[in-house]
């Protein structure tokens, strides 16, 4: 009795909140327990009666349960769909900021990742070529131009008259006439090594000299032979340590250790930086008058006189302490430059 009690007590609370689905229950008990009775207790005539009648009653407190829940559900729908409509705008407006802050630092972490580090000299070399595949420009800054003349200028030239299409090419060099530039210059490379570079030379003023003077013999040499080449040449009188080379794909800047060097894809802020410090770098620098090319016409290999006369026709005379073997020196390093980076060939 008393777990019987306690049943009661558990289910008089759910009875009273549930009133008419607590009938509706009983009354399909009992419509149950008439269903079945025997004939002798109840006719059928009237159980048949009583449970159409019960079946009824049950039908309407379904009908009413159901129409007391729709309006009980009603102001909590409301009240949702009102408040969620209303902080609609404001959750968007924040989502739009989140995406905002997301695509931002993806392009962050982007440009970071493509500042890459090259830590060998086969890394640098491969750098190097794939920045000439297809370039429709070179600009370079540094010291005296020697690996430009011996292998970028005129592979990118090459490339360009093989598919017939424009070349831009900017060079900003030491100035050759500067004695202070070249002889700081010449100091260090040597400070940094007193044995030969790949060239088999060892720096000094008179070298570094020579080798602006052959960048821009080179630069003439190639403007004449081709003829949607357009080159310029600047002359700075300060020194970099650094070596820039930007072209339409990448960026490569080196330093005088051949197992070091970053590199950048067109597009990043690193890229984009470093071309627009060669642009102001080089328009600040004294311009050689390369639109002059024709007045001196070269061979293909230049002679002492051509070369003494071009250099004098574009203000920049050689030292008068220069022999003939000095002026043929000079050629040879304009046109047929060695590759101070060369790497071994494999056995």
């Amino acid at each position: 009795m008393k777990r019987f009690g306690a049943a009661l007590r558990r289910i008089a609370p759910w009875a009273a909140q549930n009133a008419d689905g607590a009938i509706a229950l009983t009354l399909a008990i009992v419509v149950g327990v008439l269903g079945i009775m025997p004939d002798k207790v109840i006719p059928d005539a009237v159980q048949n009666q009583l449970v159409s009648a019960a079946t009824l009653v049950i039908l309407a407190l379904v009908a009413t349960a159901l129409l007391r829940d729709r309006v009980r559900q009603a102001p909590v729908e409301e009240t949702i769909t009102s408040g969620a409509l209303a902080e609609l705008p404001v959750r968007l407006a924040r989502l739009e900021q989140i995406e905002t802050l997301v695509t931002g630092t993806r392009r962050a972490l982007d440009e970071l990742q493509l500042v890459r580090v090259l830590a060998s000299p086969m890394e640098i070399a491969q750098a190097h070529i794939d920045a000439r595949v297809h370039t429709t420009r070179w600009s370079f800054k540094g010291g005296t131009g020697t690996f430009l003349r011996a292998v970028t200028l005129p592979e990118c030239v090459a490339a360009a008259r093989k598919d017939k299409r424009h070349l831009t090419v900017r060079i900003e060099i030491i100035d050759p006439a500067d004695g202070e530039v070249c002889e700081a210059y010449a100091h260090y490379r040597r400070s940094l090594s007193d044995a030969p570079d790949g060239t088999g030379e060892t720096w000094t003023t008179d070298r570094a000299r020579k080798e602006s003077y052959a960048t821009i013999l080179a630069a003439f040499w190639h403007r004449q032979r081709y003829g949607l080449l357009d080159i310029g040449v600047g002359l700075s009188a300060t020194m970099t340590t650094f070596r820039w080379d930007l072209s339409a794909s990448r960026v490569i800047m080196t330093i005088e250790d051949p197992n070091r060097a970053m590199t950048a894809l067109a597009g990043t802020f690193y890229y984009e930086s470093c071309d627009t410090e060669l642009r102001l770098s080089l328009e600040q620098a004294r311009r050689v008058p390369l639109e002059t090319y024709k007045r001196v016409p070269l061979s293909d290999e230049p002679t002492v006189e051509e070369v003494v006369e071009l250099f004098e026709g574009i203000g920049l005379p050689l030292p008068k302490s220069y022999n003939e073997r000095d002026v043929v020196d000079i050629a040879r390093k304009a046109l047929r430059a060695k590759d101070p980076y060369e790497l071994p060939q494999r056995p």
